[in-house]
């Protein structure tokens, strides 16, 4: 069963409606179920934790994508930020494809894409 990695908090997300984007993350797990894909979520906070957490999630499991939401790409306050996940992913799952989804309700067809 292929596996993909998700997350950020969108709750950390400055100027997303969190508990909504939350709520679509949980409908994607669902949706990643129903066509036979593991998946899980990570959920960082955008602090000094974060790059543990990352690091942490990469080197749990064999993962075949790992989605890097719009929430952590999008915002150029958050580059850094970005910036670090890549090379995380880069560092710990060389081989990981790596998705981009448009928003929190289409991580299953980024992730198909690279499946």
């Amino acid at each position: 069963m292929p596996r993909v990695l998700l997350g950020i908090d969108p709750r950390a997300v400055p100027g997303i409606d969190g508990d909504s984007l939350r709520a679509a993350f949980d409908h994607e797990l669902s949706r990643f179920r129903e066509h036979a894909i593991d998946a899980s979520m990570t959920l960082i906070e955008l602090d000094e934790s974060a790059q543990p957490a990352i690091g942490a999630a990469l080197s749990e499991h064999s993962w075949d994508v790992v989605d890097i939401g719009g929430g952590i790409r999008k915002p150029e306050q958050l580059l850094l930020i970005f910036e670090q996940v890549v090379n995380l992913v880069r560092r710990h799952a060389p081989k990981v494809a790596i998705a981009f989804n448009t928003s929190g309700g289409d991580s299953i067809e980024a992730a198909k894409r690279w499946l």
